[in-house]
């Protein structure tokens, strides 16, 4: 055997090993993640998975640590499990033209800051939570139609449970 025999069996060898090590991310990305499942009569998330940001609803629990400007999908969870966001409120956007990022933001901060103590039971000032929202794109605005920002509530914390009438 010369030694470019004995190295092609070697190389085969490691590169079996390293699909074997990182098989479990390589099919991770390839196979659906499997969606949230919701009670059928109050819709309310009682199997966590991945839910469309454009189904997110009023209520629902999840975790989102993408690091991505843009985001499609997040994962859910029940509210009685950890997780650290609370969809608590929406905005409709108004007009036919792309108003800009600058116009976007504005809008979706004043939005859901006046949905935030109704939600709370204490104003946004006096608060230790904060909120922040998923915002329409230029992209998802002309192409979608999509003028909907949803809101979103979180204690620095983890949390379990709703932060509706939470009062701190």
């Amino acid at each position: 055997m010369t030694t470019r025999r004995r190295l092609l069996p070697l190389a085969i060898a490691a590169l079996a090993a390293a699909l074997m090590l990182s098989g479990c991310s390589v099919v991770e990305g390839i196979l659906p993640k499997p969606a949230e499942t919701r009670d059928a009569q109050s819709g309310e998330i009682v199997g966590g998975g991945t839910t469309d940001v454009f189904t997110l609803s009023i209520g629902d629990c999840l975790n989102d640590e993408s690091s991505s400007e843009e985001v499609s999908e997040v994962p859910t969870v029940p509210c009685s499990e950890p997780h650290q966001y609370e969809v608590y409120g929406e905005v409709t956007l108004t007009g036919d033209e792309w108003p800009g990022d600058e116009a976007v933001t504005q809008q979706a901060d004043d939005g859901c800051s006046a949905q935030f103590q109704p939600f709370t039971g204490i104003a946004y000032e006096d608060s230790t939570l904060e909120f922040n929202y998923y915002t329409p794109t230029k992209g998802s605005w002309e192409e979608m139609d999509d003028r909907l920002v949803t809101c979103v509530i979180f204690d620095t914390a983890a949390t379990t449970g709703s932060l509706a009438g939470a009062a701190r």
